[in-house]
């Protein structure tokens, strides 16, 4: 009998790696290859070293190739599609990670972060970890598939990632960080396209932010955009978050922000 098949497994997940996939649901594998889920969850037990489950409580796993095996699973990137298709869910590459496969890598990221909307812990397979952040309006967020990407792949457009990392900048090391990550970015931003992330993200206080970020970092016709598109009459926003009095902290008149950065100088 089929369900007896001792072998299907096995060629379930051969033939998913000949189309480009690293990873599968075991719905997927139970009904490509006639197995019932119990058949199925016993066949890939026998194959542990070849397969990893993503949690506990999700029926998803990925198959880890033997160049994959020192890290216990394969990169987050290949299969990221792949697992939010199976959730059902928005995603996209994001901040940092984002910001990195466009060539930006000031810090070296231990973790990949990526954009959803709905908060999770993160998602330790092997030694590969997958942080979450939510956006509530994340399908509006302009995003591109990578260049020479192995897998589908969505990832913001450096436009988007840049006013993201302004917008996390607290959960991700600082607005210095942010700014730091930022700088390698400017040769890719384009006018248009960030007119466009300021409309569709409609944050002021961000936009005040990155404006005054990009006027830094020496960009005075990007900076010059995000001017153009904020309203006349500002409030006064804090760069980064404040602690304490406000006394004694320089003003950013042209973007009615409070400077209380160490490092970042108008």
């Amino acid at each position: 009998m089929k369900a007896r098949n001792t072998g299907a497994a096995l060629a379930f997940i051969e033939s998913r790696m000949a189309t480009g996939h690293v990873a599968f649901s075991l719905p997927d594998l139970a009904k490509e290859s006639g197995l019932s889920p119990i058949a199925a969850k016993f066949q890939l037990l026998r194959l542990r070293e070849k397969v990893i489950r993503v949690s506990p409580r999700q029926p998803f796993f990925l198959i880890v190739a033997p160049e994959h095996r020192s890290m216990g699973a394969p990169p987050a990137i290949w299969w990221l599609e792949d697992y939010f298709t199976w959730l059902g869910r928005p995603y996209y590459l994001a901040l940092q990670s984002a910001a990195s496969a466009f060539g930006s890598n000031p810090q070296a990221l231990q973790v990949t972060q990526v954009m959803t909307d709905q908060p999770g812990r993160i998602l330790k397979v092997g030694r590969v970890q997958v942080r979450f952040f939510v956006k509530r309006r994340i399908v509006q967020t302009p995003t591109q598939q990578p260049a020479q990407a192995v897998a589908p792949l969505r990832m913001s457009t450096p436009e988007a990632t840049a006013f993201d990392l302004i917008r996390y900048a607290t959960s991700i090391g600082g607005i210095e960080r942010a700014a730091e990550t930022i700088a390698p970015l400017l040769p890719r931003l384009r006018a248009p396209e960030l007119k466009q992330v300021l409309e569709t993200e409609n944050e002021i206080a961000t936009a005040q932010r990155l404006g005054f970020v990009l006027d830094v970092a020496g960009a005075k016709r990007l900076a010059q955009v995000i001017h153009d598109w904020l309203p006349a009459k500002l409030t006064l926003v804090p760069l980064s978050p404040l602690q304490g009095d406000r006394k004694n902290i320089p003003i950013v008149e042209r973007w009615q922000v409070l400077n209380n950065s160490s490092e970042l100088k108008s």
